[in-house]
């Protein structure tokens, strides 16, 4: 061992009241295979993460817990953020890069089972399955005749955001005969023909799509990024699906074009504010498919996460840099570069 132990914390809210895993297997192994990392999990806490605690540890494996100013401006021992899953609005990125401490993401781990959810929702929403199953459940056999599907083939899929998510989307897609369409402002046109992507401007996307389907980040460029000018030029016939975050879209603006039938219908796993009230209009429309942020909740995504994190902080604890680092500049701070001075011999 070049160095002293390296101390992970794990958020309390991988575990159930009675102490077992949320998710079950989340790859933990990788960590407990290097002898020098000793793992354990935080008090429970019902918002951000103290400082008095985060200075403990040389990493922290998060779940929903914020990160903020406060947790990271005095630790002295903290080198990373390994955040459980791809979204890292829970986290002040600024304030890690300005005091050393590195936050990493899932993106290896999320890319296939939120694809396949937002496929899901896809062929949910052509297929009138929710409406079906009503009708079903309900004994109204008489009416399927009124609630005729929608083919792919030929169809138009809009995607925003030509990311990690975005690109796997079209290759799960690809078979079914769609058109795609997408708009990244951070794409080039080139990367966008090698996917199989036509690139399109925003209004252009809503205008000509079929479905429309949200998998950009939320940043503070892309809150509202759909709002009620944008919604608007959606087709009469049209769906939207949001598998990103809820604030890329106005809930309220979206919420008023389904009451009026102005588009056929959307499937959202996320919202503006979680949970959805009970009282929200959006709960009464049939025209709707709703999930509780966990369309995606497969084991699969569990694991594929866990293992992701668990080998960026493997990474840190031998003082080196792990894939898949959100604030790159970062790697820049001199503080942070003495922190990893003393990493341990994880065996990589």
């Amino acid at each position: 061992m070049r160095g002293a132990e390296f101390r992970v914390g794990l958020t309390h809210d991988f575990l159930t009241p009675d102490g077992t895993f949320v998710f079950g297997d989340i790859g933990l192994q990788i960590l407990d295979d290097v002898p020098a990392i000793c793992r354990e999990f935080l008090p429970p806490f019902t918002d951000e993460i103290p400082p008095t605690v985060a200075d403990q540890y040389d990493a922290l494996l998060v779940l929903s817990p914020r990160v903020t100013e406060s947790t990271v401006a005095d630790c002295r021992r903290l080198k990373l953020i390994a955040r459980f899953g791809v979204g890292y609005d829970n986290v002040d990125t600024a304030a890690c890069t300005r005091h050393g401490v590195m936050l990493t993401i899932t993106p290896d781990g999320v890319r296939r089972p939120v694809a396949a959810s937002a496929m899901a929702f896809l062929l949910a929403l052509s297929h009138r399955l929710l409406t079906k199953d009503r009708l079903t459940r309900e004994g109204r056999w008489d009416e399927k005749l009124h609630h005729m599907g929608v083919g792919l083939t030929g169809r138009t899929l809009g995607i925003i955001g030509l990311g990690n998510i975005g690109r796997e989307i079209v290759t799960l897609a690809r078979p079914f005969g769609l058109n795609f369409l997408a708009f990244d402002p951070f794409v080039s046109s080139e990367f966008a023909q090698e996917c199989g992507v036509q690139l399109a401007d925003l209004d252009d996307l809503m205008r000509q799509s079929d479905f429309v389907c949200v998998a950009c980040a939320l940043t503070d460029e892309t809150r509202y990024l759909l709002d009620d000018r944008t919604l608007q030029l959606m087709k009469s016939t049209a769906f939207l699906i949001n598998v990103s975050r809820g604030p890329v879209v106005d809930q309220a603006a979206l919420t008023r074009l389904l009451l009026e039938e102005r588009i056929a219908g959307a499937a959202l796993d996320v919202f503006e504010t979680e949970p959805i009230a009970t009282s929200d209009p959006l709960l009464s429309l049939d025209n709707v498919i709703l999930s509780p942020h966990a369309v995606c909740w497969t084991d699969e995504l569990f694991l594929g996460n866990g293992r992701a994190a668990c080998r960026s902080i493997v990474k840190v604890a031998a003082g080196e840099i792990p894939e898949h680092v959100v604030n790159r500049d970062v790697l820049q701070e001199p503080r942070l570069m003495q922190k990893l001075s003393g990493g341990i011999d994880a065996g990589q």
